[in-house]
């Protein structure tokens, strides 16, 4: 999926000049990286607002669009309104096609309802990763990974080993472990009825 922004070569900077642009509906942001000189940039506010809700744009190649010159950039991060629905800073980063690039991509859930543990063990699937840190290069990037629970049984957990990466993406882990990404659990309602079944078996 492609997805363009357009933005303008920010003159004036520091924290005055950001809150007026703030109160004039911009949004200030930085584009660095690839090596090159940072490049101060304002967008208008409204348009980046509803590309940030879009889960593509957090882990997509993007197309910055400054003074029509286009460049192609990903999303680093986004400062937020402590409590307004307003964004504060927006950072991106240059591209370099023949450079790995290191990202977070979504992970999607899928078959979920089919499982196992679902269909038959009336489990609750507990997400406990909803993305997942990923190496490669910029034509491999994955707009999100699958995580197929068709065989997910109850008591059961997938972890990051179990999961079928794309070809070219590699895991960036920064350690030796293999943390769990999805846990079928049962839920209290059920697990407690099953203790009062056993129970009272017992007690027969």
């Amino acid at each position: 999926m492609s997805i363009t922004f357009k933005a303008s070569r920010r003159e004036q900077q520091g924290s005055s000049a950001s809150r007026r642009l703030r109160r004039a509906g911009q949004l200030p942001g930085i584009i660095y990286g690839g090596g090159k000189q940072a490049t101060p940039i304002v967008m208008d506010h409204n348009d980046l607002f509803h590309l940030l809700k879009k889960e593509t744009f957090h882990s997509s190649l993007l197309t910055a669009e400054v003074d029509e010159i286009k460049e192609t950039v990903v999303l680093r991060d986004t400062q937020w309104h402590p409590y307004k629905r307003q964004a504060l800073h927006i950072d991106f980063q240059r591209v370099d096609a023949e450079q790995t690039l290191h990202i977070k991509v979504p992970l999607h859930f899928i078959n979920g309802e089919i499982s196992p543990a679902v269909k038959l063990g009336g489990c609750i699937i507990a997400h406990v990763m909803t993305e997942l840190d990923i190496k490669c290069l910029p034509k491999d990037l994955p707009e999100y990974i699958d995580v197929d629970l068709t065989s997910l049984e109850t008591g059961q957990s997938l972890h990051v080993s179990h999961l079928k990466l794309p070809e070219g993406v590699e895991l960036a882990q920064h350690t030796d472990t293999d943390p769990v990404v999805v846990s079928a659990q049962q839920s209290r309602l059920d697990a407690a009825a099953e203790t009062a079944a056993e129970d009272t078996d017992s007690a027969a």
